[in-house]
């Protein structure tokens, strides 16, 4: 018997023979009989099948599955963390590993760098983006899958590790020292005009409020005098740095959220506990459907002081609390323990996990349940659904031709090429592809695939399949086939009637190759619509009043 059978037998057979005491005590009905009689059985299980299966089996495999599969069945937050990947989980939650700080990916042919982090090993040897990863010290990576890239490049911190890479036809070594790494929860900061400052929030691990902090700081000594904070695509993360970014904005003492659940001591109301840093600024907050968790915390809880102005797109809605539960053997598990409930009295979750096992299917709360609560000035806000911009803003949407050519990868693989001919460029803020790149753009493009089928199209094809089956098609046939000509659109007319938009998206990317991941934000912001509306709000005093009190609901 292997050893990793022998382990796991023994903890099912520990666990049997502890919970089988309650089968004398305990009477049937007793959830803890349950509990016993069920693990009892699943122990029972995983030996015979070791013993009876006609293959060799894998026993922590099987029971991995199992308890995945059940923990699945209550909410997406609840996971089983086993002790291989602590981790990643320690990544997730502090934001910090041991590496050569680059994210990485595939892109076809292999694994490569999407993005080296500034400051760290990689960007500061010299890999770039669109480098292949050909071998890991003695690894032959060109066929390895990106997880397994990524467990040879992390490392203790202070050992070396040897890459060879292709980039362009050259095949290039770095020899690198791996490093702690701390991925920034603000990778960009700026002023957008005079006045008017600018912090990208990306993430909630640990150190984001002092980041959030620094920021802030930095920018009023540049003398900023107003704000646009941006937590669109935030996924969230760990709620006292929410709590203590929403007390960088108000007075100490205030309650920013609250943790109600099953148990007392999950139970926990947080506040404000330091004297903020600009209690008066006028404050935009960005968010969308990608904001979520603490997210909603910081964008919920200003919103429900009255504090910011919130512009963009209903956030997620994900009002619940995960606590880490040590296991056996050094594993862990992420339990939902609570749903927070921010200023208001407002819970914003969206989705009721409970009904959706009970129905079979997703269940979110209907409109005409949403209860109503109030702001601290009045302001009518709604429960069960996220959180509701003041200023709704419509999702930004590219033309088919925009998609594919960044589906295909030809936006990535142009800007790789235009950067080995281009030794330098203007900073973010100003770059532009010039109508000359734009022509040797379409050059390029010439012999490359990047077709794609309209909803027209498709509609249209649709049609003629159907039609195709009647018998009277012949009589219709030739209408058809005129509609066809119609709605067929061309890819060289599509090129440039949308010119301007590829050019932003080009221009956009070739900016990551030159100024990284900073770059890339600060280009973007140029024609980002969201933060031109901000902007525009905060230009008006008066208006942002008018928005913040009871009578702009």
């Amino acid at each position: 018997m292997n050893k990793s059978l022998r382990k796991t037998i023994l903890i099912f057979g520990l666990a049997t023979v502890v919970l089988g005491g309650f089968f004398a005590f305990v009477p049937k009905n007793d959830k803890l009989f349950a509990i016993a009689k069920n693990i009892d059985i699943f122990a029972t299980i995983v030996r015979e099948l070791d013993s009876y299966y006609v293959d060799e089996i894998d026993p922590d495999e099987l029971v991995t599955i199992g308890i995945n599969a059940m923990l699945q069945e209550l909410d997406p937050y609840t996971d089983y963390i086993p002790e291989e990947n602590s981790d990643d989980f320690r990544l997730m939650t502090t934001g910090e590993y041991a590496g050569i700080g680059a994210l990485i990916g595939n892109r076809g042919e292999g694994t490569m760098i999407i993005m080296p982090y500034t400051g760290f090993p990689a960007q500061t040897s010299g890999l770039k983006i669109a480098d292949y990863l050909l071998r890991i010290d003695t690894t032959d990576v060109t066929t390895a899958g990106t997880a397994d890239v990524s467990e040879l490049l992390k490392g203790p911190p202070n050992t070396p590790v040897k890459i060879i890479v292709k980039r362009d036809q050259d095949t290039l070594q770095f020899d690198i020292v791996r490093k702690k790494i701390a991925i920034k929860n603000v990778p960009y900061y700026g002023k957008l005009n005079e006045n008017t400052g600018y912090i990208k929030l990306a993430e909630f691990t640990t150190n984001a409020a002092n980041e959030v902090r620094t920021a802030l700081v930095d920018l009023k000594s540049q003398g900023v005098d107003r704000l646009i904070l941006d937590v669109r695509d935030n996924p969230g993360g760990l709620v006292k740095e929410a709590v203590d970014i929403v007390n960088l904005f108000i007075p100490k003492g205030r309650d920013v959220v609250n943790t109600i659940g099953k148990l007392e001591n999950v139970n926990y109301t947080y506040k404000t506990t330091k004297t903020p840093i600009d209690k008066d600024i006028p404050l935009v907050v960005l968010i969308n459907e990608r904001s979520a968790s603490a997210s909603e915390i910081v964008a919920g809880s200003l919103q429900d002081y009255d504090r910011a102005v919130l512009i963009g797109r209903r956030s997620f809605g994900k009002g619940l609390v995960q606590t880490t539960v040590p296991l056996s053997y050094n594993a862990q598990m992420k339990v939902t323990t609570a749903k927070y409930y921010i200023p208001s009295g407002r819970c914003i979750q969206a989705i009721d996990y409970l009904q959706s096992r009970e129905n079979g299917k997703i269940t979110t709360v209907p409109d005409s349940l949403r209860k109503e609560f109030k702001t601290k000035n009045g302001r009518t806000v709604l429960d069960g659904a996220g959180i509701e911009p003041d200023e709704l803003m419509d999702e930004r949407s590219y033309s088919p031709i925009s998609y594919s050519l960044v589906a295909r990868n030809l936006v990535f693989d142009y800007a790789t090429d235009y950067f080995y001919k281009h030794k330098e460029i203007a900073d973010p803020s100003s770059f532009d592809i010039s109508e000359q790149d734009y022509t040797e753009f379409l050059n390029w493009l010439e012999g490359k695939d990047y077709d794609y089928t309209t909803y027209l199209e498709k509609s249209v094809d649709d049609l003629k399949t159907n039609a195709e089956k009647v018998d009277y098609y012949a009589e219709i046939k030739d209408q058809i086939e005129a509609l066809e000509k119609r709605v067929n659109h061309s890819k060289e007319q599509d090129l440039i009637s949308n010119k301007e938009e590829i050019k932003k998206i080009l221009s956009n990317e070739i900016v990551s190759r030159y100024y990284f991941q900073e770059g890339m934000i600060q280009s973007g912001l140029r024609e980002d619509r969201d933060v031109i509306k901000a902007k525009e709000l905060l230009l008006e005093p008066k208006k942002v009043e008018m928005v913040l009190s009871a009578s702009s609901r």
